[in-house]
């Protein structure tokens, strides 16, 4: 898929990414099931097929009890794996993810990475974490470091 102009980087950011990021940057005026059925809607899904989508991620993220909460009502760890079904919910090609578990304490980090990792597998995506957690690093399948602007 080409990416010429504004247009076409739109089109391959919402079609083949996802992006996680450090800081959740949900919707607050929308809930968790919300949050992950609207970027599928964008993409043009039935909301009945996003709903159901967005509903089975985040049960799988063990946040089936939580579908009708705002972020604010949902703690760092929820808020987190809600932006992770988010950036899973097209099933992108890659997803980005820029220190996913950076404001987590270990134990949710934890919790959270292991059901990042373990759906990115099964739905077949690539995923590239940038992080200068190195427990985090060292749990992925290749790790390459930027150190003064040279990749090693």
């Amino acid at each position: 898929m080409a990416a010429e102009g504004n247009e076409g980087r739109t089109r391959l950011r919402r079609e083949r990414l996802g992006f996680v990021y450090q800081f959740h940057h949900l919707l607050p005026d929308f809930s968790a099931i919300e949050n992950v059925v609207l970027p599928q809607l964008i993409l043009g899904s039935g909301m009945g097929e996003a709903r159901a989508r967005a509903a089975d991620l985040l049960g799988s993220l063990g946040l089936a009890h939580r579908l009708d909460h705002r972020p604010s009502q949902l703690s760092g760890g929820e808020q987190q794996r809600v932006a992770v079904a988010r950036a899973l919910a097209n099933r992108p090609a890659l997803v980005l993810a820029d220190e996913p578990t950076g404001n987590l304490d270990e134990r949710t980090a934890d919790i959270v990475l292991d059901e990042f990792i373990r759906l990115v597998r099964e739905q077949g995506s690539a995923a590239v974490i940038a992080t200068h957690n190195e427990r985090l690093a060292r749990r992925m399948d290749r790790i390459v470091r930027l150190h003064d602007g040279v990749l090693d």
